[in-house]
């Protein structure tokens, strides 16, 4: 028996190790491994300078400490990132559950019987009724699976890999969390700046209508004045109505993100007085990307489907199982553990398939399945590759954009001021006044949209290069 047990766990010390898993190749990227050139990407690629984005904690990017603090009640309460950080725990649950397989089950039973046979099948002689009596003890493994050919080990890896894979599910969940927090805080501030304008321009359209309405009742200007008049004060009451509505809304969105209420104290008043987020850089090359969450997620759940191929072609192999037991037997419950009581049980089996289709089809769907996990990773990897383009791009023309959107602002206040002027004098009719009114008003509210599309966009980088799953920075390497 000992020499026995010494031969079994050598073998599978020698083979435990033994899959049939296919080698792991990890697939060439298929974007360019430089960021795109042109003159939408002029002043963002003259930076050689790269940027340790992954690395850098969101404290560290998010400067303003308003914004900092719904950050942190955002990872500590929202709804999401929760379940996010559950799926990890059943994950490492699953994975420590199917690790377990490789182990034996070792169980302590006890049991008794008492049987009444009859004479005839008693076997005494000469034949008699007789009452049988057994006690049992035993300390035994059963049926279990010695992994010669690493099916359970590759299911073991397989699960593992889906751990991991949740994890960095958990990571990605954070980094939408976190810019989603910002892009929100900075919505609520822009909206709020558009309310601020378009309640001064009420307040001025009221003014220039109160005016006009007392030279109407004068005879000094038309009725046609009057109610042009009247048309902006209208709609600027409109935008109001409408501004206040998407205030509102925007606190809304942020109350769900944060998972309590915002406090009012925390919430920004104007764009301007929110202090920037630091400026990031992507680097001179996108293999930054292959570290991003959502792509290594993706290459954890082809290792899995890798894997799996391991424990298909395992199923093709004999599958071999041990039960044994190790106890007393004693036809008396006093004699149980008495000299001369022990006993023992050994039962190996081995299950030979023959022929099984579904071991065909299990093995083929096996494959297939890899092969949707590498085009999955490769579009991970084609998705994060734009995202940052489209970031880039949008980082490299939005100063531009700044800049001439201003100088249309001061040109139109300046044809307002001028326009409003001439119609003082009686130059001019009122109608070019409305006209460079609706178009200063445009043109504020363009500038508003272009300030966060600039504030939005340095989220948005610093969000797909990878970075704001870790909460405190890293020292650099």
């Amino acid at each position: 028996m000992k020499r026995q047990t010494i031969l079994i766990a050598g073998i599978v010390v020698c083979l435990g190790g033994c899959t049939l898993a296919p080698k792991y190749t990890r697939p060439k990227a298929p974007v360019p491994v430089d960021w795109p050139k042109g003159t939408a990407y002029q002043e963002t690629l003259s930076t050689a300078n790269a940027t340790d984005v992954q690395n850098m904690g969101w404290r560290e990017f998010f400067t303003d400490n308003k914004l900092q603090k719904l950050i942190e009640t955002a990872l500590t309460n929202n709804r999401d990132l929760r379940i996010a950080a559950l799926n990890v725990e059943w994950s490492r649950a699953m994975y420590g559950i199917q690790r377990a397989e490789l182990l034996p089950t070792i169980n302590a039973n006890g049991d008794g019987s008492i049987q009444r046979l009859p004479a005839d099948l008693s076997g005494t002689t000469p034949p008699k009724r007789v009452t049988v009596e057994r006690y049992d003890a035993n300390l035994g493994v059963v049926s279990w699976e010695i992994d010669f050919f690493g099916r359970i080990r590759s299911l073991k890896d397989q699960a593992l890999e889906e751990y991991l894979a949740t994890e960095q599910a958990r990571r990605s969940a954070q980094i939408l969390l976190v810019s989603s927090v910002a892009n929100a805080y900075l919505s609520f501030a822009a909206d709020r700046e558009n309310l601020a304008l378009v309640e001064t321009t009420l307040a001025t359209q009221q003014d220039a209508y109160n005016l006009i309405k007392r030279r109407h009742d004068l005879d000094l200007v038309s009725e046609l004045d009057l109610y042009r008049a009247q048309t902006q004060v209208d709609a600027a009451r409109r935008d109001v109505a409408r501004f206040r509505q998407l205030v509102a809304q925007d606190k809304n969105a942020l109350n769900l993100l944060l998972g309590v209420p915002a406090s009012d104290e925390l919430l920004p008043t104007e764009l301007s007085g929110i202090t920037p987020p630091k400026e990031v850089s992507p680097g001179l090359s996108s293999e930054v990307l292959l570290r991003r969450p959502d792509v290594l997620q993706a290459e954890h759940q082809l290792k899995a489907a890798n894997a799996d191929i391991g424990a298909a072609r395992a199923a093709f192999f004999p599958r071999i199982s041990l039960t044994a037991a190790i106890g007393t037997a004693s036809s008396d419950l006093s004699g149980l553990f008495k000299a001369g009581s022990g006993a023992w049980s050994y039962a190996p089996q081995i299950v030979m398939p023959i022929f099984d289709a579904r071991m065909w089809s299990a093995n083929k769907a096996a494959k297939v399945q890899r092969e949707i996990a590498v085009t999955q990773y490769e579009k991970a990897i084609q998705s994060a590759f734009r995202e940052v383009a489209d970031a880039l791009a949008v980082r490299g023309t939005v100063d531009q954009q700044v800049a001439a959107q201003q100088s249309l602002v001061n040109a139109f206040a300046e044809t307002y001021r001028l326009s409003n002027s001439r119609y003082d004098k009686g130059i001019d009719n009122y109608l070019s006044v409305l006209d460079a009114q609706r178009s200063l008003f445009a043109a504020q509210q363009g500038l508003v949209s272009l300030r966060l599309a600039k504030l939005a966009n340095q989220v948005q980088l610093y969000a797909v290069l990878g970075g704001g799953w870790k909460i405190e920075s890293q020292p650099a390497p």
